[in-house]
């Protein structure tokens, strides 16, 4: 395994899922629902997510390596801007329609279709999608990716409302989008060098 892959998309989506709407979704249903359910709604959620944008990611190393190069840092640098944008409405609750269910199963699927809809498009895929190309290493940064978002929904469920109450969202946020676009300067250099 590729333990640097493996680390870098653990700890970046550590960071990034941290200030998002998945952490605050999944606050939400784990004050709606049982704890135990929405967990595993929401962690195959994420892992549906991440074994999309791992595939998108493998496509991308089938491109010329300039190409792919400049694609990942326009990945990089588009998360960036989402992020640091979003930390303009960190305040906003996002809020989550309320179903009424009693079945674990039940739970499991609203937490599931939440999140999973939640995940499109956002920053924790960009970011899986882009490092599965630069590294060519879809397992580690699948497994790091996905491990960092059942991460963040533990924390949510476990720790949420103390997270939520001490750590402003919008700095975390900033933080976030400074490292993406750190990213995005890293691989418009590597592009550019070859």
């Amino acid at each position: 395994m590729n333990w640097a892959a493996f680390l870098s998309s653990f700890s970046t989506m550590l960071l990034v899922e941290l200030p998002d709407k998945t952490l605050i979704a999944t606050l939400i249903l784990s004050t709606r629902y049982h704890k135990f359910p929405v967990f595993i709604g929401v962690s195959l959620a994420f892992l549906a997510q991440c074994i999309i944008a791992v595939l998108a990611g493998s496509l991308l190393t089938k491109l010329p390596e300039n190409v792919g190069a400049y694609i990942v840092a326009t990945l990089f640098a588009v998360g960036a801007i989402v992020l640091w944008r979003s930390a303009r409405h960190a305040g906003e609750d996002e809020e989550v329609k309320s179903v009424v269910t009693t079945s674990p199963f039940k739970m499991a699927l609203v937490s599931f279709s939440v999140l999973f809809a939640a995940e499109w498009g956002d920053a924790s895929q960009l970011l899986t999608v882009a490092l599965t190309a630069k590294y060519h290493a879809p397992f580690a940064v699948g497994l790091g990716s996905w491990l960092g978002l059942v991460g963040v929904a533990a924390l949510a469920i476990l720790l949420g409302k103390f997270i939520q109450a001490k750590v402003p969202l919008h700095l975390i946020q900033r933080i976030a989008a400074t490292v993406f676009a750190a990213f995005a300067a890293i691989a418009l250099y590597t592009a550019i060098r070859m």
